[in-house]
């Protein structure tokens, strides 16, 4: 019986320490997890989790709200009130009055009331607006109201579009870089050995051993450089997608897939609109809010016209409290009420007031329209400029890949010197950077672009 509750105890603990094992290797998996990111799907994940995002939602649901409330103010209301008095002593009256039979002025005293009694009062009062033009104002005030929210909320997007598409062009620049600095400190790691060999055979001088270790050890900082580059690349990333910072991003390809999409995309950069730039919008729906404003409080000027109907009931002095019995005494009427405003100096300042205000706003609007004029043909300019520039720096690849290869065979051979060599490997790194750079200058512009052109095209796809 021992052994068998020995061997139990020790399977069980054997379980146990397995799930255990299990659920943390599960922990550590979910951790450890890599999440493969396409442009389209950083996209969509930032804008569903982004904040901010979240926040313009619910404020198109606060507006709806209140556009509910401006067209509910013509239904009929109802309320009751009800009063309940005990009186433990009740007031006396005190009138002087001549005496029927002699005449005499004589002090006659009345009760208000009877004493520990109680008077119940209940009313209900049904009222209805019948012609209410403030009303009928603000329910248009309050839906264009709501429409200049769903603008910002499309504002919102529209920003978190351009920041995701810029850091992630911005994540696969840092990665690039990064392997272009890779490649060239292994590129000086196989001159540095190849200039060693030729050192310790004597075919060269020590100087030369010197150089090429020095552009080794150099380009050791660049490359950390690189790496931190790219980690901060991708935690600005996460912070815009609204995902866990410890999350692993893996984003593949390079700048170099997307130079045949910008020639395209470059050709048919001339023509543009700004209608749907989200700040004109947004100013033309305050210009229209300011107007339908100016509308509501013109309608102060006109009569109001309501209708209420009341009901009450009354039973006084009941001296138990068994109301189920007390006699009620009941009546009921139908009240139909015009106001007619006069004169109120306040309405005239505040039209003052308003058309001023519209007037500031059509000039403002009109001065964005020009300065985003010159966003536009700045961007497209660096576009154009950008794509000419990745075309030259293409080429430029292309020859210090040469260069490099010349520099190379000429120093292997004798007749060439260290420095040609290092200068020659410094030309091809600095000439694919700035390719790479190119592109993404060019992509960052098109981003600016589709913001300032308001193309919803990722949002509407991602609804």
């Amino acid at each position: 019986m021992m052994k068998r509750g020995l061997l139990f105890k020790t399977g069980l603990f054997m379980a146990v320490a397995l799930f255990a094992g299990a659920a943390v290797y599960a922990q550590n998996a979910g951790k450890n997890a890599v999440l493969k990111l396409t442009l389209d799907d950083a996209l969509s994940i930032a804008l569903s989790d982004n904040p901010t995002i979240k926040v313009a939602e619910q404020q198109i649901e606060v507006k709806k709200i209140s556009k509910d409330e401006a067209w509910q103010s013509l239904l009929p209301s109802a309320d009751f009130s009800g009063t309940v008095q005990y009186t433990v002593l009740a007031s006396v009256m005190k009138m002087q009055m001549p005496d029927p039979v002699t005449g005499e002025m004589k002090v006659n005293e009345f009760p208000i009331g009877r004493d520990n009694t109680s008077t119940w009062n209940g009313q209900v009062q049904v009222s209805l607006p019948v012609f209410a033009p403030t009303v009928y104002a603000t329910m248009n005030l309050t839906k264009t109201d709501l429409d200049n929210a769903v603008e910002q909320s499309r504002s919102s997007k529209l920003d978190l579009v351009n920041q995701v598409t810029k850091a992630y062009y911005q994540v696969i620049l840092a990665q690039d870089s990064y392997d272009v600095l890779c490649k060239s400190l292994e590129q000086a790691q196989k001159n540095f050995d190849v200039v060693k060999s030729l050192y310790e055979l004597g075919g060269t001088s020590e100087y030369d051993k010197i150089s090429a270790e020095v552009q080794l050890r150099s380009l050791n900082p660049t490359v950390i450089q690189a790496r931190n580059a790219v980690n901060l690349a991708k935690l600005q990333l996460k912070l815009l997608m609204g995902i866990d910072p410890e999350t692993e991003l893996a984003i593949e390809g390079s700048l170099e897939d997307y130079e045949n999409q910008l020639y395209a995309e470059s050709l048919g950069a001339g023509d543009y609109s700004l209608e749907n730039n989200t700040n004109l919008r947004q100013l033309k729906l305050n210009e229209t809010m300011l107007n339908q404003s100016l509308k509501v409080q013109k309608m102060n000027f006109m009569p109001t016209l309501a209708l209420a109907g009341t009901y009450s009931f009354q039973s006084l002095y009941n001296d138990n409290w068994k109301f189920y019995n007390y006699d009620w005494a009941k009546s009921s009427s139908v009240v139909l009420s015009l106001s007619v405003p006069i004169f109120r100096m306040g309405n005239f300042t505040k039209i003052r007031s308003t058309k001023l205000q519209i007037s500031q706003l059509s000039e403002n609007i009109e001065y964005t329209r020009k300065q985003l004029d010159v966003q536009v043909r700045s961007y497209i300019d660096n576009m154009k400029a950008n794509a000419d520039q990745v075309a030259s720096n293409h080429e430029a690849i292309e020859q210090a890949e040469k260069g490099r290869e010349i520099a190379s065979k000429r120093y292997e051979i004798g007749k060439g010197t260290i420095l040609e060599l290092n200068n020659s490997e410094v030309s091809l790194t600095q000439a694919k950077l700035t390719y790479s750079q190119s592109i993404y200058n060019y992509l960052a512009a098109k981003a600016d672009l589709d913001k300032v052109l308001g193309n919803d095209e990722n949002i509407k796809v991602r609804k």
